[in-house]
């Protein structure tokens, strides 16, 4: 909680602003703000035994989502995003954020984007290394994709084949970890209570971005660079007063240069991302390349079948706090362009050092107009002791099914 309240703390001079905002445009045009979301019932199934001390078998959550959006005539616009999970074993599951609270003001030589707002840079399926502005919301997917949402300032200048974006970012997230009683986490709890940090000013640091994002044929060019606190926390072993093993994440000051490109042709499409990154802790070099093949009218005249193929690797080796450090992974992703969107995307994992091998699934589909079902599956292979990652996973293989209703 305490992540949550200096969060909110820190918000309040956004929520004055976007008041201010809304009284602005008057009643007839708050009146016209558009209000969509969705509610979502979610359930875990572990057929294994759970490993660790205060661990529940399986889970039921809930989560809540509200968007509300308004644009003006000439493209400038507000957007309200909260987002909410009830979970009915893991407390640390159960939290609320706000993904998106922000003001965009466009003209005809740039935008500027003021508030709370979500960024994505990347290219692959499975690793996203250049990705950095915002933290990663573990507790809902331990996939990474999740994300809370960055108070920031962005500044975005389009060019004619290109566009130059920076980011003042005036807040640092802390990232979630699962708690006592939840599934897919190490032996010993994360005190996200008492984070470290190397720089002073904690959770005030003001970090800074750019990114220059370049187009020409068939191609796509990111150039990024960030200076600031690691997203990536290092987690540290100690003991509690109480005896209890802890660990305790500690965020490092960082300088991250990215480059991520995707090049078109014809079914083929090519895919790169790398990062050097230098800090207090380390300086290292990460690279994940790879590409993905699409068979047009595969069995059915509609259907699409896409095939994956991408390698990482972390000069830090297993030493890093990397899962992907020399890492082959294969997908495959099936979308059968019907009228419920049905797709399938399958994905396995081979660590090319410790031998290791991960499968994950997921396929969702359409009922009627409102309603959508997700189904996701993870499988671990007896990983080894020195993959230490998975070896503390190895009986979290677990099945989820979602059901989310849209209004």
């Amino acid at each position: 909680m305490r992540d949550v309240n200096s969060f909110y703390q820190g918000l309040k001079k956004v929520f004055v602003f976007t008041l201010f905002i809304i009284l602005a445009i008057g009643y007839e045009s708050v009146m016209a703000i558009g209000l969509t979301g969705y509610i979502a019932p979610e359930g875990r199934y572990f057929p294994s035994d759970h490993l660790y001390m205060g661990q529940k078998d399986n889970d039921a959550s809930v989560a809540i989502q509200l968007e509300a959006y308004h644009e003006w005539g000439n493209g400038s616009s507000i957007t309200f995003v909260p987002f909410a999970r009830f979970d009915s074993n893991n407390n640390k599951r159960s939290h609320y954020d706000i993904r998106e609270l922000n003001f965009l003001w466009v003209t005809e030589s740039f935008e500027t984007r003021l508030g709370v707002g979500k960024v994505f840079w990347g290219a692959m399926e499975f690793v996203h290394l250049v990705d950095i502005i915002n933290q990663t919301d573990l507790v809902e997917n331990i996939d990474g994709v999740e994300k809370l949402g960055q108070p920031m300032l962005n500044v975005s200048i389009p060019f004619q084949s290109m566009s130059l974006d920076f980011f003042v970012l005036p807040y640092f997230r802390e990232r979630t970890f699962p708690g006592e009683e939840g599934r897919l986490r190490a032996p010993f709890v994360v005190d996200t209570n008492n984070a470290q940090y190397e720089d002073k000013a904690k959770q005030e640091h003001v970090d800074y971005a750019t990114r220059l994002n370049i187009t020409f044929d068939d191609f796509d060019v990111g150039l990024s660079f960030f200076n600031g606190t690691n997203r990536d926390p290092n987690l540290v072993q100690l003991m509690s007063s109480s005896g209890t093993d802890l660990l305790i994440p500690y965020y490092e000051q960082i300088r991250q240069a990215g480059i991520d490109l995707t090049g078109a042709l014809g079914e083929w499409l090519l895919k790169l991302e790398a990062i050097y990154r230098w800090g207090s802790l380390a300086e290292f070099y990460a690279v994940v390349g790879g590409f993905e093949y699409t068979f047009i009218g595969f069995v059915l005249p509609n259907a699409d079948l896409g095939m994956i193929v991408e390698y990482a690797h972390d000069q830090r080796g297993i030493d890093g706090m990397s899962l992907n450090q020399n890492d082959a992974m294969f997908g495959l992703r099936l979308v059968l362009n019907d009228q419920a969107g049905t797709e399938i995307l399958t994905g396995f994992s081979y660590d090319r050092d410790t031998h290791s091998k991960l499968a994950s699934v997921r396929m969702s589909r359409r009922i009627g107009d409102s309603v959508k079902l997700a189904l996701e599956g993870w499988i671990t292979a007896d990983p080894p002791k020195d993959d230490v990652f998975l070896y503390y996973l190895r009986d979290d293989d677990f099945i989820g099914l979602e059901v989310t209703f849209y209004y």
